[in-house]
Parts: structure tokens; C-alpha cells; sequence
């Protein structure tokens, strides 16, 4: 199936994130590049980005756009969910449009919902087969589409070298 993209990626779009990758001192770096990219293209109310740790078993989050709400702290285990199994098993792509959607994902639906948020984009980053962790973008209900989805898909391989110095491979 082909979509029509809203938003594309063009040469300035490419460099930015390549000069950053090149230029950063750390992944906070070469995150906020990729947050600024996310903005100007299908937009997000809240970007966070997630690295997967202890063999898979617990995540944590490495960059909040909303630190007050979803603040860098510890680790979370991962329980069993599917969310999970989807996004970071089968390693796919989760497109929410709705708030059923948020609730059928995510434990923490209730304060999802309470900053207005309903739709969400999360992005498993893989290198050579395994998932290092997710982006995640989160705005209004109806916000984002599959358009949306190949936009972020195109820019998340950017990740993978922050991430992997997050998990201390460098």
C-alpha cells in the first residue's frame, strides 16, 4: 500500500541530522535534533525516547519533551503486555489514534489523557535484529497517520548510536 506523505524529508533535513550526529558531544545531542525534526514535521505534544535494558526486562527513559510529566528517572520493568509484544517482540510500529487505543497500550492512559493527548507514534529502534529501545510521540486524538508513521520510521535509524552508547556498547 502506498500513502501520500504530509510531510517529507528533504537534503537540509538529512544534513541537520547528520551534522548532529557528527557534532554531538552527547545522545542528548543528536535527541534533541531528531525532537526538533519530529516538531516541524507531524509535530508532537509530547517526544519521549525510551532504551531497553537488563537483556529487555525494564526500560528507561533517556529524553522527555515534558520532564515535569515524564521525567528521566530509574528503570521500569516490563511486565508482559501487548503493547510490548507488538512494538518491542514483534517490532512494529504502534500507530494510536484514539483514546481506546492509549488505554488498550498503555498503563498510564489516565495521565496521557489529562495533558489532552490521544493519539501516539511509537517507533521500536532495531540494530542488526535487536530493539535497543523506542520513539515515541504522542499528541490530540486523529493526529497522526500512516503518513506520520513513515516520516519517523525514515528518521529513527538515527538513534541507534545513541543508543547504543546509552547502553554502554561505546
Amino acid at each position: 500500500m502506498t500513502y501520500r506523505l504530509k510531510h517529507t524529508l528533504n537534503m537540509a533535513d538529512s544534513l541537520a541530522l547528520a551534522t548532529a550526529m557528527a557534532q554531538a558531544k552527547e545522545p542528548a545531542d543528536v535527541y534533541r535534533a531528531v525532537e526538533q525534526l519530529v516538531t516541524r514535521g507531524p509535530g508532537a505534544k509530547l517526544f519521549t525516547l525510551l532504551v531497553l535494558t537488563q537483556n529487555g526486562q525494564a526500560v528507561q527513559r533517556v529524553y522527555s519533551s515534558n520532564e515535569q510529566a515524564y521525567p528521566l528517572a530509574g528503570q521500569k520493568r516490563m511486565g508482559p503486555t501487548p503493547w510490548g509484544d507488538l512494538v518491542l517482540t514483534r517490532r512494529q510500529t504502534f500507530l494510536g489514534c484514539n483514546a481506546d487505543d492509549i488505554r488498550w497500550a498503555f498503563p498510564d492512559h489516565a495521565l496521557i489523557a489529562s495533558l489532552g493527548l490521544a493519539s501516539a507514534i511509537n517507533i521500536p529502534i532495531v540494530a542488526m535484529g535487536r530493539v535497543l529501545g523506542t520513539l515515541n510521540a504522542l499528541d490530540v486524538a486523529g493526529h497522526y497517520t500512516e503518513s506520520d508513521v513513515q516520516f519517523m520510521q525514515a528518521i529513527s535509524p538515527v538513534l541507534t548510536a545513541p543508543y547504543l552508547r546509552e547502553l554502554g556498547a561505546f
